[in-house]
């Protein structure tokens, strides 16, 4: 390959490339048609190079005005090629920053093992964080503390089950999040969808970005699935059968959440549902059920109290389905924001979100006993909510929808948060 080759790509704040030139397409082995608008720029580094290296190299050149150094990028046909790169951001008239762009030559003087980055320990650490999408666990850690804030108004808390039933939530919650990006690969999804939002949209990106291959992804779902029935068995001593069974639907209704023949994701509102369910009143209720024994006297405490919690769980998936629309929709993943369209589909975010808080209200006012006054503490988190509403309604179809999909996590977490402290409080 001649030394004086040279490509030039241009992409967005979001890594799309935008232009690529002709040296670009003999550089890289690809054609405009296949690239423009379709893949990002992270897409021609190897996964743990784009972690451990490539944000920094976009930070830098940001400050500085430029970043320049050596990198091993990846022809079409998957072979490494030692590269020297000149990146600068790029800005509009008005002097804003609108995106980057990379001026690259082979170096063929140099091999790739020369050249590529070195990958810490941290970087490796962190590529498991994204490959079983750890952060997103908060969604199970909610649940599990309410179910005990439940049982605490009527039981002493047993602190080693309570363990024992978080570790077991978190091993099914991984092997459906590790399922879920497998199949949906498998069927297409993943590489369909082209406006994702790393980390809120679009599944981890972990096979599409190297990380892992899709039989390793494969191999983590069944593995942490087995090792949840593993932990499952001393709750199931400790509370009886119906953890068994509670366990049965959490593994059924996350594997084929995106797995077929089912595919609940894509049944019109069904994977919605099955989230909030699962997430909320399920988990709850065997969070509780552990702590009390499996007596089941004041059960529908628990179930009523997953309610608000279901709610915003869906929210978090819910608005995380507004960027992937179109890849959705163009893989017969009909969610519902396919079915109703992003625009439409903006309302039933709010229902989810005013259903959340006005059940927190309906649990306070009709059961104080379980659910004293101080519960409503909870209720401070509305005030955020007003923020997400308005994000999600102004920036719905491009990539300032961010802070919402953040921020509904934030908002699961700290209304979970202080609901829990004012049950076990109050």
């Amino acid at each position: 390959m001649s030394k004086n080759l040279k490509s030039v790509i241009t992409c967005d704040l979001d890594g799309k490339v935008e232009t690529f030139s002709e040296g670009a397409q003999q550089l890289f082995g690809y054609t405009e048609e296949e690239i423009i608008g379709k893949v990002r720029v992270s897409d021609f580094s190897a996964g743990q190079i784009v972690l451990g290296h490539v944000v920094n190299w976009l930070a830098e050149s940001v400050e500085k005005g430029v970043w320049e150094g050596n990198t091993v990028f990846l022809h079409k046909d998957g072979t490494e090629m030692p590269c020297k790169i000149k990146i600068t951001p790029t800005k509009d008239k008005e002097g804003n920053h609108i995106g980057y762009c990379g001026v690259t030559s082979p170096l063929s003087d140099k091999s790739a093992d020369e050249v590529r980055p070195k990958i810490s320990f941290g970087t490796k650490l962190f590529s498991w964080m994204v490959i079983m999408r750890l952060p997103f666990l908060t969604a199970t850690i909610v649940p599990i503390l309410l179910g005990a804030a439940v049982a605490s108004r009527f039981v002493s808390i047993d602190w080693f089950y309570f363990t024992l039933t978080m570790l077991g939530g978190f091993l099914l919650h991984i092997g459906t999040n590790t399922s879920n990006d497998y199949y949906d690969h498998t069927s297409g999804t993943d590489e369909a969808n082209y406006n994702y939002m790393v980390p809120f949209s679009g599944g981890s990106r972990s096979i599409q970005m190297g990380l892992i291959s899709a039989k390793g992804m494969l191999n983590v779902a069944i593995i942490t699935f087995a090792l949840s029935a593993i932990v499952g068995i001393p709750l199931i001593y400790k509370a009886g059968i119906n953890i068994l069974y509670l366990g049965i639907v959490g593994f059924l209704s996350g594997l084929f959440y995106t797995a077929p023949p089912f595919r609940f994701a894509s049944r019109k509102g069904m994977g919605e549902l099955l989230i909030g369910l699962n997430f909320g009143p399920l988990m709850v209720a065997g969070s509780f059920l552990v702590q009390t024994g499996g007596d089941m006297t004041h059960i529908m405490d628990a179930v009523f109290a997953g309610i608000p919690i279901g709610f915003l769980v869906a929210a978090i998936v819910f608005v995380n389905q507004f960027p992937d629309h179109d890849g959705d929709k163009a893989t017969g993943k009909n969610n519902l924001v396919v079915v109703f369209g992003p625009e439409k589909a903006r309302i039933g975010y709010v229902a989810l979100i005013i259903g959340a808080f006005v059940s927190i209200i309906a649990l306070s006012w009709t059961n104080p006993l379980t659910f004293p006054t101080l519960s409503l503490v909870s209720l401070i988190t509305s005030v955020y909510s007003i923020f997400t509403i308005k994000t999600l309604y102004k920036h719905y179809d491009n990539r300032l929808l961010q802070p919402a999909n953040a921020g509904t996590i934030g908002l699961h977490f700290l209304t979970g948060l202080f609901f829990c402290a004012g049950i076990w409080l109050g």
